[in-house]
C-alpha cells in the first residue's frame, strides 16, 4: 500500500526497552512515483521524533503493518526541526488564516528564507517542507550558469517572502545527496513539498522565465521590481533605445544561449537607427533561431526602416489625412516593429484609395507577409483579411 518505500524500509526492536527505531534509506526523491512513498519518507522522519512508545508492547510492535503505523504517524503531534535555527517549527492557526495575500508579503530577510544544505540538515529540511514548500537549487563551485542563476534564486527568495525556503546544495562537497536526489547535471533546481518531489527544472532559466515557473505554485508578489527583461521593453517603448541595447547585451552575457535576448539586442540596434549591426547579430544567429518568426520580425523592420520616413519626418506631416500621408505613417509603424497597427493602416488604406501609388498598399502588404514568413501569426490572419477584401 504504501509503495516500494515501505519494502525497503526495516524496523528494529530493542529487546527489553519500550522503543521501536525505524530505519530507511535516503529515498530517491525523483524516482518516487507515487504519493504513497513521499507520504512515507515524511511518516517515517515523524516517526523519529515520536519514540520512545512508552506504551508500546515490543512484541506487538514487530506485528504492526506498515499501514496502520503509518495513519498513526499522521495522527500523532510533531514537533519539526527548522533547519535553520534549530528550533521547533509550529503551525500558528491564527496567523495562517490571517496570511497575507499576494502582494501583501511582509519583507524578510536573505537568512529567514536561504540555507545550505548538507548532509547535517537534509532530514530537518525535508521535514521543514511539510510546513513550508523547499526550493532545492543543485548547483556546483566549476559551474558557470550555476553561478547566474544562483543569485536570481536567492533574490526571489526574499522577494516571495517566506513562500518557500531556498536550500542551496554544491554537488562536489555532497555527492551522496545528490546522487539520492537524481541530480545528473547542473544547474538542478527541485521544489519539495510534503516530503515529495512538486516539480523541477534543469538549466539556468533567465528571472523572467524562473518566476513564471514559480507563480504556478506561489502568488507572485503584487510589489515585485521588473525583470530585466520589462525593463527592456519598457525602455524600447518609451524611446530609450540605447538603455534598452545595454540591458540586453548584458543579459546576453549571462545567458549567451537565450536568443530571445539577441532578438531584443536587435531590436534595440534597429531602433537606434544601427540596421547593419542588426542584422549582423540575426545572420550570427542558429538557423533554427533565424528562421523562426521573432528574428524574421526583426529583419522586417530592418527593411522598412530603410525605406520609411524618419520620425521627425513623420511628424511633420501633422493632421494630413491624404492617401500618401497614411501610406508613409503605415510604414513607419512597421519599421518601428508595430506590425499589427501597421497593416491594419495599409489595409484600411487599401479599401479607401486601392489605386493609390499604382496598388502601393496591396504590395506594401505582401512585401511585410514575406518578410515575417508564412507562419507568422499576423501574416495568416491579414492574408485573410486581404483574401475577403479581394473576393
Amino acid at each position: 500500500m504504501l509503495g516500494e518505500a515501505a519494502r525497503r524500509a526495516q524496523l528494529f526492536i530493542t529487546p527489553g526497552r519500550s522503543s521501536v527505531q525505524v530505519r530507511l534509506p535516503l529515498l530517491n526523491i525523483e524516482k518516487a512515483d507515487s504519493l504513497g512513498e513521499s507520504a512515507f519518507l515524511c511518516a517515517f522522519f515523524r516517526l523519529r521524533a515520536l519514540f520512545p512508545f512508552t506504551s508500546l508492547n515490543p512484541r506487538a510492535a514487530a506485528c504492526i503493518s506498515w499501514s496502520n503505523l503509518f495513519h498513526a504517524m499522521q495522527s500523532l503531534p510533531m514537533s519539526i526541526i527548522d533547519p535553520r535555527t534549530g528550533n521547533p517549527m509550529t503551525a500558528d492557526p491564527v496567523a495562517s488564516n490571517n496570511a497575507p495575500t499576494s502582494g501583501e508579503r511582509p519583507s524578510v530577510t536573505r537568512e529567514e528564507v536561504i540555507i545550505e544544505l548538507n548532509a547535517g540538515n537534509i532530514q530537518q529540511v525535508l521535514e521543514a517542507s511539510m510546513q513550508v514548500p523547499v526550493l532545492m537549487d543543485c548547483w556546483a563551485p566549476w559551474c558557470e550558469p550555476c553561478k547566474n542563476l544562483m543569485p536570481v534564486l536567492e533574490k526571489l527568495a526574499v522577494e516571495y517572502a517566506g513562500a518557500f525556503l531556498l536550500a542551496t546544495l554544491d554537488v562536489e562537497a555532497n555527492p551522496e545527496i545528490a546522487g539520492q536526489l537524481g541530480v545528473r547535471s547542473v544547474p538542478d533546481v527541485k521544489l519539495i513539498s510534503q516530503g515529495g518531489l512538486v516539480d523541477s527544472f534543469q538549466g539556468a532559466l533567465p528571472e523572467k522565465e524562473v518566476r513564471e515557473w514559480l507563480n504556478r505554485y506561489f502568488p507572485a508578489p503584487g510589489d515585485a521590481p521588473p525583470s530585466p527583461e520589462e525593463q527592456a521593453e519598457e525602455a524600447l517603448s518609451t524611446g530609450d533605445a540605447a538603455g534598452a541595447r545595454e540591458i540586453y547585451q548584458t543579459l546576453i552575457g549571462q545567458y549567451p544561449e537565450h536568443y530571445a535576448y539577441q532578438i531584443g539586442l536587435a531590436k534595440a540596434l534597429v531602433a537606434e537607427g544601427r540596421g547593419d549591426e542588426a542584422r549582423s547579430v540575426l545572420d550570427n544567429l542558429p538557423p533554427e533561431e533565424r528562421d523562426a518568426a521573432p528574428a524574421r520580425g526583426v529583419r522586417a523592420s530592418i527593411e522598412f526602416s530603410e525605406q520609411a520616413l524618419s520620425t521627425e519626418e513623420i511628424a511633420a506631416l501633422g493632421d494630413r489625412t491624404d492617401s500618401e500621408a497614411q501610406y508613409q505613417r503605415a510604414l513607419r509603424q512597421v519599421a518601428d516593429g508595430q506590425y499589427d497597427a501597421g497593416l491594419e493602416a495599409l489595409l484600411a488604406l487599401m479599401k479607401q484609395d486601392r489605386a493609390y501609388n499604382d496598388d502601393a498598399a496591396r504590395k506594401t502588404l505582401l512585401q511585410v507577409f514575406d518578410a515575417l514568413g508564412a507562419d507568422h501569426p499576423l501574416t495568416v490572419i491579414y492574408r485573410r483579411k486581404l483574401f475577403a477584401l479581394l473576393y
